[in-house]
């Protein structure tokens, strides 16, 4: 018998993934979704490409029969996981795809998010050192953000090799609009973007911010800081970061790849290429892109990723987290490959 996986949250888009992702899943099988608003209509009203759930209705997020499950993700906006999880307190198990859980720092929570801050969830990114053995002991586990996914992923191996300055880090980052969520906003109607790229929450205000210095801190035992400059893409789903680093010696390109591959060896998700990485090439999917070169001339390590904002950055971690804290083989549902073009 499969286990049952309830979600809250599932009218979104990374809850609309979720569901087209647990469909084929095979030790999941979703229970019943919530949603907000929406609560009573049909799944495949919103979200008519996952005809499995034909007839089927989203309940609400009341409903006592979201607490019936063995684990249930939650994709909600910040602020609202954490009083939905204290409703069901008798759930086996978590994963929370929004920031409440992520920050170990209150301070952090109330400049970036405002409001109280709910506490610490293990942070639930696998392939940094000594991950899987806290998710798997965990019943409780608080999902990366989408960006913050694809620059650890990208930093990491360089920082802990000491090939790199912690500090002083630069980031370049392009996001699909379906990062910021489904409800309409004039900056995300298809005549603002377009043929068109444009910069947000720039100067270090983008939340993500608080949550990637700690997780590099953390791995690196050394205090991180970056430069974040998010852009909207003209595309709805994908992130690409180029990430400049300091390099703490003239090191050329094949010490450089060689920490990739040291570390992420044996992670089927990671990838190193040897072409540019392109959001196209990973879409649907949760493979990560990265390549990496060296500009000796003046210092820096130059590391480019590729992801998809709603699988690896959302819902195809959440499951990835789901499938080691059962114990279940770690690409289960998640063997689909890129679909590009």
């Amino acid at each position: 018998m499969k286990m049952r996986a309830n979600i809250a949250g599932a009218s979104g888009y990374a809850g609309g993934e979720l569901l087209r992702l647990l469909a084929d899943h095979p030790e999941f099988e979703v229970g019943v979704s919530a949603a907000s608003s929406n609560a009573g209509e049909l799944i495949t009203h919103l979200h008519p490409a996952l005809q499995r759930y034909a007839g089927v209705r989203f309940v609400a997020h009341d409903d006592p029969a979201l607490g019936e499950c063995d684990i249930l993700f939650t994709a909600l906006p910040h602020g609202a996981s954490a009083d939905l999880v204290n409703t069901h307190p008798s759930i086996a198990k978590v994963v929370d795809l929004g920031a409440d859980f992520r920050l170990t720092s209150p301070t952090a929570w109330q400049e970036y998010y405002g409001g109280e801050h709910a506490g610490t969830w293990v942070y639930g990114l696998p392939e940094m050192l000594g991950a899987r053995a806290l998710i798997k002991e965990s019943s409780r586990i608080a999902n990366p953000g989408c960006y913050a996914t694809a620059i650890a992923l990208g930093v990491a191996p360089l920082l802990t090799s000491g090939l790199v300055e912690s500090e002083g880090i630069v980031v370049v980052a392009a996001s699909g609009t379906s990062g910021a969520g489904r409800a309409a906003k004039v900056n995300l109607l298809g005549s603002e973007v377009m043929g068109s790229m444009t910069a947000y929450k720039v100067g270090g205000t983008h939340q993500h911010t608080p949550e990637i210095e700690q997780t590099l801190s953390y791995i690196s035992g050394k205090p991180v800081t970056l430069t974040f400059t998010p852009f909207l893409a003209p595309m709805s789903r994908g992130i690409l970061a180029a990430i400049t680093l300091k390099m703490t010696g003239k090191h050329d390109v094949a010490v450089l790849r060689k920490a990739f591959t040291d570390m992420y060896s044996k992670d089927e998700f990671v990838h190193m290429v040897d072409v540019q990485p392109a959001t196209a090439s990973v879409y649907g999917s949760n493979n990560v892109h990265i390549a990496v070169e060296s500009h000796p001339r003046v210092g820096h390590a130059v590391v480019t990723v590729a992801l998809d904002n709603l699988v690896k950055g959302a819902a195809g971690q959440a499951i990835q987290n789901a499938n080691i804290m059962y114990g279940f083989a770690e690409n289960s549902g998640l063997t689909g490959q890129g679909i590009a073009p």
